[in-house]
């Protein structure tokens, strides 16, 4: 089998949570076992493969959780609400490719990494968070917990009150090495979820633990940089990029330069909180010398790679 050289895959929300009638722990296994298909035909062709994921839903849950049972039980903080998501989502995928590579009679094996993110103590998002998590409060509850427990809070749209916390950027993975030992010796890698668990550097070169909220697309770019990757795959719910979405001059496109995706992203071609922060992502991961990128759903990986479908970035 011709080795096709190293790809990080970062599967989005919809390789967990296909809407909002399939969420629990046995909708989300059924639906990871779709998406590990597709990561499988990559491996059948070639590909040794890191995948990485994001963990807001689940985050959520867990949260919610602590907060119902708070009467009986401590809370959970953040940091270890992404290391139980990073075991519980790893549990899923490892399995998942497990039968699979059963199935198709392959001598490989899955492995989780519980994976931490190093970020900047004086990182501007500490003193601006932004991002919501938790449930909705009323505004009593949410001046409590303000005072009690230091949160920030802001009022949502009229929706009620929530918590909000800082999205740093990350910059180094504290596990690349260990990832990339596994690699080497044949392993199929789960890591870097939820953009990995963000965590500080003491004076003294210690790590701790911060309440924040890693991009999960920015922190796999980090680790396809640092693993020098060849390719950088993000999977999420659409078969390619476009540009005037949902325009009636919508235009899907099959391949960009750098440049020219700077551009789009300089015309407000892509969401906030949907295509942006993807490209932004691929284009940390190309300018850090990556060779070059892939954007599809899960469904079309395997068509995408044989350049059939997909939108391909290029440096």
């Amino acid at each position: 089998m011709e080795n096709k050289g190293l790809a990080i895959v970062a599967v989005g929300g919809n390789a967990l949570i296909k809407d909002n009638q399939h969420k629990s722990v046995h909708d989300q296994f059924a639906a990871a076992v779709d998406t590990m298909k597709h990561i499988a035909d990559m491996i059948a062709e070639g590909w040794n493969v890191v995948v990485t994921h994001g963990n807001g839903p689940q985050v959520g849950f867990i949260l919610r959780r602590s907060e119902l049972s708070a009467h009986e039980l401590h809370e959970v903080p953040l940091d270890y609400c992404g290391a139980d998501t990073q075991g519980s989502i790893g549990y899923m995928f490892q399995q998942a490719l497990y039968n699979e590579f059963v199935r198709r009679n392959m001598p490989k094996s899955a492995v989780t990494v519980v994976t931490q993110t190093i970020v900047d103590r004086n990182d501007p998002a500490f003193q601006n968070p932004t991002k919501p998590i938790g449930s909705f409060m009323d505004e009593e509850q949410a001046k409590m917990r303000m005072e009690k427990d230091g949160w920030t809070v802001v009022e949502d749209a009229g929706r009620g009150w929530r918590r909000v916390v800082p999205s740093p950027i990350p910059l180094r993975i504290v596990e690349a090495d260990a990832i990339n030992a596994l690699i080497e010796k044949g392993f199929v890698v789960i890591g870097v979820g939820g953009g990995g668990i963000p965590v500080i550097e003491t004076p003294e070169g210690e790590l701790v633990g911060v309440e924040a909220v890693i991009d999960k697309d920015f922190g796999a770019a980090i680790l396809a940089s640092m693993l020098k990757a060849d390719l950088f795959l993000i999977s999420t719910a659409v078969e390619k990029v476009a540009i005037n979405f949902n325009k009636p001059n919508q235009q899907w496109l099959d391949q960009m330069t750098a440049a020219e995706a700077r551009q789009y992203v300089q015309e407000g071609h892509f969401a906030k909180g949907s295509m942006l922060p993807k490209i932004q992502a691929i284009l940390k991961y190309l300018d850090n010398g990556g060779k070059k990128a892939l954007i599809t759903d899960p469904a079309h990986i395997k068509d995408a790679l044989n350049g059939k479908t997909g939108t391909w970035i290029l440096p």
